[in-house]
């Protein structure tokens, strides 16, 4: 089972979804655009444990961290 954790100021949230269930699926393709359209990093994990930044859906990782942008000044 996939996972998608969303990290913000409240911690984090977690959607889990199986790649052959075309309606999570779905809806886990629709979360990654509007978080990333909202200014969010998507990252998944690499065999390493290393992070790879990507910038369109991969229904195959097994899991994605969305982060917010960093704003400082």
């Amino acid at each position: 089972m996939a996972a998608q954790i969303v990290m913000d100021h409240t911690g984090d949230s977690r959607y889990f979804f199986g790649q052959d269930d075309r309606k999570r699926l779905a809806e886990a393709e629709r979360r990654f655009k509007e978080l990333t359209d909202q200014g969010f990093t998507a990252a998944t994990r690499t065999a390493a444990g290393d992070l790879n930044v990507v910038r369109t859906f991969d229904p195959t990782a097994d899991e994605t961290l969305f982060y917010p942008r960093l704003v400082g000044g």
